[in-house]
């Protein structure tokens, strides 16, 4: 027979929820103060913004209380039923949703609109501590990462195909999660080289070294990648002499090429290192034959697969992404301006931002939000106003919350006696921490404009929704973890 040591209300994490109930005031505070009109009647009016976003705060409330009282093992029992119910929602979704901004991934249930996006990543979350808590799983083992691949990549297709791509975008931050369970950390850093290799590739793509006709794009990816595969011989074989034997040759032909191309017939030097790179894979698969050991192998494997990278986000860049996606990523990237276009958001996001000072304008009180002249500036662009009107204090002490809420997180993750919560905990925070990093950095200019909400902050309930169902049910599962039969 279960029983329990405590109540439910004794065992739940009230620090968690205090810095959930603070995060959604400041929200609702916030989105008073972008979208509050002189003309309005009062801030409860439910005609406005403001209003609107008291009822959603209110329903979530409800919604929160209701996970609470649901037994936690509910939560891993029908795991699978609510994944499966929220892919075919998404896929009823691409044909049946209105086009809102050259999107089809709204629901318009009479007055209400929801994203069923929102609520998708806590169903994934769900399936994934479902299927890694099994009895038999190792992430080692190629089905089950097979498995985990999928779970995450097909509500990723599904959401694309609604064209919203920042929404599909959140779903890699399980990655952080998967890394945390065991996940290969050269995964993880092929992904951040993946990263790297895009920004540096495209960004660099049109500027060439000194007086040669070689792109300095091209020519730093392809030299990261003869160097990386050196770096991780060393890594992860620990041998001296092959490690020497790469970067002797790299660094000595490349210098030969560079001053025969510099002081007689200037050629490409991407060329030299087309020889080098396969040069070194070749090296690595005799090694690797040699030596009977499959590190070789998988090194080369990780070289000819950053080569192909790097000439396929050219296309994928120039072919695939849409012009305005391109428009946005060279903002960032300091390749274009266009401070009238693509640029226009972030520029006057920033003004805002710079022009709260040390304390703030006060509430209301910000002339950028209320001339409106920061498109979006109640719900992708929402820190702006933070920063506007409660100036840098306020902005730190905004930042401060989540980091407490993400280390509570952490804390509450650790904690769990069973995999399934560890994970679900993991994915919950893998989701915060990317929506925080990426929201704000846009609002900032540091990373791309791709239209994903500030968690408890932006307007509209399908964010709000589905970030308390995502932090309930972590805390209702904690909740649960002194269970004992």
């Amino acid at each position: 027979m279960v029983t329990r040591r405590d109540s439910i209300w004794k065992s739940l994490d009230w620090v968690t929820i205090v810095v959930y109930l603070l995060l959604i005031v400041f929200g609702w505070f916030s989105v008073c103060g972008a979208s509050y009109d002189y003309s309005d009647r009062d801030l409860l009016d439910f005609s406005t913004r403001a209003g609107k976003q008291f009822v959603w705060i209110v329903c979530s409330f409800g919604l929160g209380f209701v996970l609470l009282m649901l037994d936690d093992a509910l939560y891993d029992m029908f795991s699978y039923l609510i994944y499966i119910g929220l892919l075919l929602l998404l896929l009823v979704t691409i044909f049946i949703a209105p086009d809102t901004k050259g999107s089809r991934s709204w629901l318009i249930l009479g007055p209400v609109s929801l994203q069923p996006a929102e609520f998708a990543k806590f169903a994934t979350a769900l399936a994934i501590a479902k299927y890694m808590s099994a009895y038999s799983f190792t992430i080692k083992n190629w089905k089950n990462a097979c498995m985990l691949a999928f779970f995450i990549l097909f509500p990723m297709l599904l959401i694309i195909m609604q064209r919203e791509t920042g929404s599909a975008l959140v779903y890699s931050a399980f990655c952080l999660m998967l890394y945390r369970e065991g996940m290969p950390g050269v995964v993880l850093f092929s992904g951040l080289c993946a990263v790297v290799y895009f920004v540096v590739g495209i960004r660099f793509a049109d500027v060439m070294i000194a007086d040669t006709p070689t792109p300095i794009g091209e020519f730093a990816v392809l030299s990261m990648v003869l160097l990386f595969a050196a770096g991780m011989v060393w890594v992860y074989e620990k041998k001296w002499e092959p490690t020497r034997n790469m970067l002797a040759v790299t660094f000595g032909v490349l210098l030969a090429a560079y001053l025969l191309s510099e002081h007689g017939a200037h050629f490409n030097l991407v060329w030299v290192q087309w020889g080098l790179c396969a040069l070194l894979i070749g090296y690595l698969f005799f090694l690797s034959l040699r030596e009977h050991r499959l590190t070789y192998f998988l090194i080369g494997m990780f070289a000819i697969g950053s080569i192909g990278f790097l000439y396929s986000s050219d296309y994928f860049f120039n072919k695939v992404l849409e012009p305005h996606q391109q428009i946005r990523i060279k903002v960032v990237l300091g390749m274009e301006e266009d401070l009238a276009g693509a640029g226009y958001n972030v520029n006057q996001s920033k003004i805002a931002i710079g022009s709260g000072g040390l304390t703030g304008k006060g509430f209301l009180n910000g002339t950028q939000t209320k001339l409106k002249y920061v498109p979006e500036q109640d719900t992708d662009f929402i820190f702006c106003t933070v920063g506007e009107e409660e100036g840098f204090i306020g902005s730190t002490a905004v930042l401060l919350l989540f980091l407490v809420l993400i280390l509570r997180l952490i804390v509450v993750a650790e904690r769990q006696p069973s995999a399934f919560g560890r994970v679900y905990g993991y994915s919950v925070l893998s989701i915060f921490l990317f929506h925080l990093f990426i929201n704000i950095g846009m609002v900032l200019g540091l990373t791309p404009v791709i239209g994903i909400p500030l968690p408890f902050f932006s307007y509209g309930g399908s964010s709000l929704w589905g970030f308390t169902i995502l932090l309930f049910i972590f805390l209702r599962i904690d909740a649960g973890r002194n269970r004992r039969v």
